[in-house]
């Protein structure tokens, strides 16, 4: 299927998501890769034989930074666009 030179990575390698995209349709959350396999936003990938790879995207939790709610830094400032008076 891939006529890239240098060949992209068969859909069933490790790096299968190198491979260049043939179709895009991010309204839809979704890609095509000229490797057969469909690419979701979430990681999760559907090989061509209908295999389901889940999603497996790299998250704060891993890394040990994900920030408390409860702490005033997690949340949003508001800005009205004026300087609260004292």
């Amino acid at each position: 299927m891939c006529r890239h030179r240098p060949h992209c990575p068969p859909a069933y390698a490790t790096d299968r998501d190198a491979a260049h995209t043939v179709a895009s349709h991010p309204e839809q959350g979704w890609s095509l890769l000229c490797n057969g396999v469909v690419v979701f936003d979430d990681t999760g990938e559907l090989l061509p034989d209908g295999e389901v790879i889940a999603p497996h995207r790299h998250t704060d939790a891993h890394c040990g930074s994900v920030p408390d709610p409860k702490s005033p830094r997690a949340r949003p400032r508001r800005s009205s666009g004026r300087r609260a008076r004292r």
